[in-house]
């Protein structure tokens, strides 16, 4: 079922759209939907993988949110309120069978009670957002100072440019979970997939700071509608961190950002060091909730069973 305009167009509706999650979870995804008078005034997209005789409704890779999205409703705030638990009730008794469920909300999506009385359990993360990008000035101004001073230094040193290739990309982006110990944890098939999709609509941009000497330094990848622009992926040559290349490369796209979206999104990050770097830039400590539910006995005896719940996300997500 097509989603309507109003629905479609609700904040973060770029990872819900169906040629984002044709790119991210071809073949594995679907939505649920509420029509009144012939248009959608409610939405919500899964992701249903079977693995191991389970049904996982889980987030794709490389997609910051998804969870219902909602027409604007007119009237008084407590009518509204009662239409979307309505509406949410309706979704969810659509939604298919599952034996475990998780899904991330935007932020903008801060009522999960029918969720709640369903048996969902809900975790806060955070992510951090430049609200308004009007006034550069301003967002500049609101950066610590150690920002500004690698933004001078990075300029001196590297030249920032967008023509080298999703293939220089991946290597970048490949290097700075190396250094972690990690292997990507998406495919890069995916991320061609998701590149190309994106290209295609004209929604991301890939920046590169390279030297005098042909050496890139550090990179980020873009992505963007007319509600948020998002930090998705970046990377960094780990004998030249200290470059400021990374920190210049922020600012760029905060700056691009400005032309083609109201705001911008760091997409989050719980780990602490991260959390440090993303909120040096002014943006703001913004919640979001994290939803699940696990229908299985056996899957919820399995998940609690501390080293091995790790190992077990890993063989059933996976990379796709």
């Amino acid at each position: 079922m097509a989603a309507s305009e109003d629905a479609q167009q609700a904040p973060g509706s770029l990872f819900a759209q169906p040629w984002w999650l044709d790119a991210v979870a071809p073949g594995c995804w679907g939505e649920v939907a509420v029509e009144q008078d012939g248009r959608t005034v409610a939405r919500m997209p899964y992701v249903l993988r079977r693995r191991f005789g389970l049904r996982l409704m889980a987030m794709p890779l490389l997609t910051a949110s998804l969870g219902p999205a909602f027409a604007p409703q007119q009237g008084k705030y407590a009518t509204r309120l009662a239409r979307q638990h309505g509406l949410m009730e309706t979704l969810l008794e659509r939604l298919p069978a599952f034996d475990y469920f998780q899904q991330s909300f935007h932020h903008s999506v801060t009522n999960w009670l029918p969720f709640y009385w369903q048996g969902f359990s809900q975790t806060t993360r955070y992510t951090y957002v430049l609200d308004d990008l009007t006034d550069l000035d301003a967002v500049w101004s609101g950066t610590r100072d150690s920002v500004r001073r690698a933004i001078r230094k990075a300029r001196k040193r590297v030249a920032v440019r967008d023509d080298l290739g999703l293939n220089t990309f991946l290597e970048l982006n490949r290097k700075t979970f190396a250094r972690q110990n990690m292997s990507l944890p998406y495919s890069p098939e995916l991320v061609a997939r998701l590149d190309a999709a994106c290209a295609e609509r004209g929604c991301r941009r890939m920046l590169f700071a390279e030297d005098p000497e042909g050496r890139v330094h550090a990179s980020v990848f873009l992505v963007w509608d007319r509600h948020a622009a998002f930090y998705l992926m970046g990377g960094a040559d780990t004998e030249l961190r200290g470059s400021g290349a990374f920190s210049l490369l922020l600012w760029e796209a905060i700056q691009h950002a400005a032309g083609v979206s109201a705001s911008f999104d760091f997409e989050g990050s719980m780990l602490q060091p991260v959390e440090r770097f993303f909120s040096s830039f002014g943006a703001r400590q913004t919640p979001y909730s994290q939803l699940r539910k696990v229908n299985s006995v056996a899957l919820r005896a399995a998940l609690s069973a501390g080293p091995l719940a790790s190992r077990l996300g890993r063989n059933l997500f996976g990379r796709s």
